[in-house]
């Protein structure tokens, strides 16, 4: 296994256009947001917020079918296993939680239960909220690289909004021997957090 070595290889650096639809609202609550629901694709998503002229990622993730990852989603955020915030801070790019979710909620059923309607009143709220984008990337390994540098790009930004998002997650970043890839994000809207070049 050889190591990328940048100096002699970066004529091999492939550019990629990657082109993110959206936004779309999370299934069941286009009515309540007037937005299109999530095409069924596999590749990457975003969840974002509305930010000041545009939208403000919280998190990526990546899926062979939107329509069943999303559907486990909102099972785990109604078990009360997912991070819930207060919208309007979010909206300012500011944490403030009204539920965490992931190691807490395991080890806080209890609480969980005595407030289950305050925090699914939330949930519900920040789903209606949520406007999410999608990109297809057909290629299972890019897909893990993508959001890997997304999400390590967001952790590295000084923005303040940076705090936003949840640390934690299993991230596959690209492995020494793999030659870089540089994508070219195209979106008709200002998504903070998702930078035009990034290379992965």
């Amino acid at each position: 296994m050889l190591d990328f070595n940048r100096m002699s290889n970066t004529p091999k650096i492939e550019v990629r256009e990657i082109k993110w639809e959206g936004p779309f609202s999370w299934a069941c609550y286009e009515n309540q947001n007037n937005l299109d629901i999530i095409p069924d694709i596999e590749g990457v998503y975003l969840w974002t917020f509305k930010y000041k002229d545009g939208y403000l990622v919280y998190c990526a993730g990546i899926t062979n079918s939107t329509k069943k990852r999303f559907r486990s989603h909102t099972l785990e955020y109604k078990s009360g296993n997912y991070t819930v915030f207060e919208v309007s801070e979010a909206e300012r790019g500011k944490r403030k939680e009204i539920w965490h979710g992931w190691s807490y909620a395991r080890e806080h059923r209890d609480e969980f239960n005595e407030r289950k309607e305050e925090i699914l009143k939330a949930v519900g709220e920040q789903l209606k909220s949520f406007r999410v984008f999608v990109a297809q990337v057909s290629d299972k390994r890019m897909r893990a690289r993508f959001e890997s540098a997304i999400m390590h790009n967001i952790y590295s930004s000084k923005e303040p909004w940076s705090e936003l998002a949840d640390r934690g997650m299993h991230l596959s970043k690209r492995k020494v021997d793999e030659i870089p890839i540089e994508t070219k994000n195209i979106s008709n809207f200002k998504i903070y957090g998702l930078p035009d070049i990034l290379e992965i």
